[in-house]
């Protein structure tokens, strides 16, 4: 058995409730009524109609009261306005509190039904939007594993494999094959960074990294970074240094906040020149405490600040060809930022360096 349309029609007025219940059965819906807003709210939880007629002046729950109560319960809902005290006024009010249309009293059957046609379209289109969604959803998830499981595997044991050969751990390796192999190994390698970005990007974005936050000392983290970025800085010839006094505890995830801070401070030392100089100033500033990352590199053109935290965007220019990278760092960073409630800009100039300035609330709880 098909389930039939359902239909609420809340009205305080029983001949306007039984005109309506008449035409509306005739078109083949289930009709169910309530004579007033407070009935109308228990209506709409039990019974989760596909639309409902709502009166604006009723005894109890108003009809405004009501429309803002319908998306709490159902936002796939549609909320027609029927009323005799009908002005522009009232009428921008319902839309702005969810209401699909207004029909004024007195309405005739076809005004009705045309409206109710209208509406039970639009509610259509709404779930095939959300089935649509979900469907999205399921197959990213999917992706997901299949890139975790099907991909990720396989590519880190060619890379092993490719390390034992050009280790030269199973005979020699000719001088052209070794150059062949070495561009397979790096070409691999940046792959599952990609991978490893996208699987970190995933993550993120499933919101179950808040369930790992705990009271950190921030000062620690930053020291720990610095610490394992200094190989990196002496190969690129950069100079780190950090300026920060005891700070507050922050409440976060140890881990994402230190990939943050490796994706900032290794930008700054990979995009920076010979005998350049990275900077990481840490300073609090009322309820929040501002770091900033500070570098005497190339610099990013005014045009292209506003897409540095797109997903997969890389700034392209001569200097930057070279340069490996996924363009999910700043995103990621970003997004990391935005999950410890912080916020995240930048200042930057070509043949200036650029200037990364995170700001991340400081926790009100104490560590016990």
């Amino acid at each position: 058995m098909v389930d039939k349309t359902t239909i609420l029609v809340i009205d305080d007025e029983e001949s306007m409730r039984d005109s309506c219940r008449q035409v509306l059965i005739k078109e083949g819906y289930r009709v169910e009524v309530a004579e007033d807003g407070t009935l109308g709210l228990e209506r709409l939880k039990t019974s989760k109609p596909d639309l409902a007629l709502v009166d604006l002046k009723m005894p109890g729950i108003s009809g405004m009261n009501l429309l803002e109560k319908v998306k709490d319960i159902d936002p796939t809902i549609i909320a027609i306005v029927i009323t005799g005290y009908a002005t522009l006024e009232s009428a921008i009010e319902s839309m702005k509190r969810g209401a699909y249309d207004f029909l004024p009293k007195p309405f005739t059957p076809d005004e009705l039904r045309i409206i109710i046609k209208r509406g039970l379209e639009r509610r259509k289109l709404v779930l095939e939007s959300i089935a649509l969604q979900q469907e999205k959803e399921k197959m990213r998830k999917f992706f997901i594993t299949m890139v975790s499981h099907q991909l990720r595997s396989p590519l880190a044991t060619i890379q092993q494999n490719l390390e034992v050969v050009l280790g030269h751990m199973v005979g020699n390796v000719p001088e052209e094959q070794e150059k062949i192999l070495t561009r397979m190994r790096n070409r691999i390698k940046d792959l599952l960074t990609l991978i490893i970005d996208w699987l970190d990007l995933s993550k993120i974005e499933d919101g179950k990294l808040v369930e790992t936050f705990k009271l950190i000392p921030l000062d620690s983290i930053l020291s720990e970074t610095i610490k394992s970025l200094q190989p990196l800085a002496e190969e690129k010839k950069v100079s780190l240094h950090i300026d920060q006094h005891d700070l507050p505890l922050i409440k976060g995830d140890w881990q994402s906040l230190k990939q943050l801070f490796s994706n900032l401070i290794g930008n700054a030392i990979k995009f920076n020149r010979d005998e350049g100089r990275v900077n990481v100033t840490v300073q609090e500033k009322h309820s929040y405490i501002e770091i900033k990352i500070s570098d005497t590199g190339i610099g990013i053109a005014k045009e292209v600040l506003p897409f540095v935290f797109d997903e997969f965007y890389q700034v392209k220019n001569s200097e930057t060809r070279t340069a490996s990278g996924t363009g999910l760092g700043l995103s990621i960073a970003k997004k990391i930022v935005e999950i410890h409630s912080g916020s995240i800009t930048v200042e930057s100039s070509i043949g200036k360096g650029s200037s990364f300035i995170v700001s991340l609330p400081k926790s009100t709880e104490r560590n016990n």
